[in-house]
């Protein structure tokens, strides 16, 4: 994974808005469904939002005086990259490892374990 394909907190909570919202929702949009009570400001979104563009995560497409944003990659993708990066950092690369970990861990049900021992 790619140093761009990193996202902190605050990136995943604005592309999964913008995953959410589907189409090209603007930064007013974004914030809105992001951050209803005002968690955040709007330049703040906008300055993230612009990050993840400069990241190539994000096309904009100005339409008069608004900002249009699309995502590059789909949510699914992404949680892909971040998986094969923890999985490649804490457990060199080894699935049977994390599934080990999971159930070791005591986080994980019965039902839960048992669907991992299925697969």
């Amino acid at each position: 994974m790619s140093g761009t394909d990193k996202l902190t907190p605050v990136e995943w909570e604005i592309m999964g808005a913008i995953w959410e919202l589907k189409g090209s929702p603007s930064v007013r949009d974004v914030l809105e469904h992001a951050f209803p009570n005002g968690k955040k400001a709007y330049t703040t979104v906008q300055t993230v939002m612009n990050i993840l563009e400069k990241k190539g995560l994000l096309k904009r497409k100005k339409h008069g005086l608004v900002n249009f944003y699309r995502p590059t990659k789909t949510r699914d993708q992404m949680i892909n990259s971040e998986m094969s990066h923890l999985v490649s950092r804490m457990f060199s690369g080894s699935i049977p490892a994390v599934a080990n970990y999971l159930i070791k861990s005591g986080d994980l049900s019965l039902k839960e374990i048992e669907k991992i021992k299925k697969l």
